[in-house]
């Protein structure tokens, strides 16, 4: 459920917006009137993604075929198991060891992107 957010980190989220200061103090007038009415609304829009279940992983690698005697091809598969509404799906995904590391690479930037101070405030306030 949707918390009410404090009046200060309701205005720290609306200074960056770069608007005047009565604007800002209007804005946050209407939030205090209709914070229940917007955290409801917010919450139905909010979307009803799959989540995370299990997940299993497997390596395969291709030593020798009939055209190349050495040869190593090494293939990543994942299988994803999902959850939503109480229904299980799983997915299937294929890759190589490199574009594995890459997508490894890009994650933990997104991490570390979740750590800065704007990203802080901006959770906080979807909370």
């Amino acid at each position: 459920m949707f918390i009410k957010i404090s009046e200060v980190d309701f205005q720290d989220s609306v200074l960056v917006l770069g608007f005047s200061e009565g604007l800002n103090k209007l804005l946050l007038q209407l939030y205090l009137d209709n914070h229940k009415e917007i955290r409801s609304i917010l919450g139905e829009l909010a979307p009803h993604l799959p989540h995370y279940h299990n997940l299993e992983w497997r390596l395969d690698v291709q030593l020798a075929s009939r055209a190349l005697r050495q040869q190593i091809k090494p293939v990543v598969s994942f299988k994803l198991h999902l959850e939503q509404n109480g229904e299980k799906t799983a997915k299937v995904v294929q890759t190589d060891p490199a574009t594995l590391l890459h997508l490894i690479q890009q994650m933990e930037r997104a991490l570390g992107e979740m750590k800065t101070n704007h990203c802080r405030r901006i959770v906080r306030n979807i909370k």
